[in-house]
């Protein structure tokens, strides 16, 4: 007798870095070309290798507009929100203000501890294995993966998680 075939879907926090220095790229674009912005400090510095976004402004409201348009740039490359954490805020060179954001694209281990038990909670028939920076989940009916996938969304999770190689 033939076995029922098993579904599986990884879950992780893969960032796509170029989207990202696209949404930057805008983002910087479109403040250039902002009359309230104009005469004053404005930068958006990218470090890829770092993985960390600097934002440098005249005052804490510069600042907050700069970030809310990063974030609609964004939301438009489908890059979470969750992506970004506040690291320091601190006073700069000339009077500026400067805030320190991490890029986050990974799945921490107490996250993944978290997202496997909130599985468990599920009482599906399905299995999580921690596998690195991943978990693969599996399970045989795709109706049950479809459910955990969507139980995961509506958390508030730190990681932006990303749902791929569904098989």
């Amino acid at each position: 007798m033939a076995k029922a075939k098993e579904h599986q879907f990884d879950i992780s926090a893969k960032l796509d870095m170029q989207e990202m220095k696209n949404a930057v790229i805008q983002a910087q674009k479109e403040i250039d070309n902002r009359y309230d912005f104009k005469g004053v400090t404005k930068e958006i510095d990218f470090n890829q290798g770092a993985k960390s976004l600097t934002l440098t402004s005249g005052s804490d409201n510069k600042i907050d507009a700069m970030y809310d348009i990063l974030i609609s740039k964004m939301n438009k490359r489908n890059i979470s929100i969750n992506s970004l954490e506040e690291t320091k805020k601190e006073d700069s060179s000339g009077g500026n203000r400067k805030y320190v954001y991490r890029i986050i694209d990974s799945i921490e281990k107490d996250e993944a501890k978290t997202i496997q038990a909130e599985i468990k909670k599920l009482k599906l028939k399905v299995t999580a294995v921690n596998q690195g920076d991943e978990i693969r989940v599996t399970g045989k009916n795709i109706d049950d993966l479809q459910a955990v996938m969507k139980h995961l969304r509506s958390l508030e999770l730190k990681s932006p998680l990303v749902f791929d190689n569904f098989k």
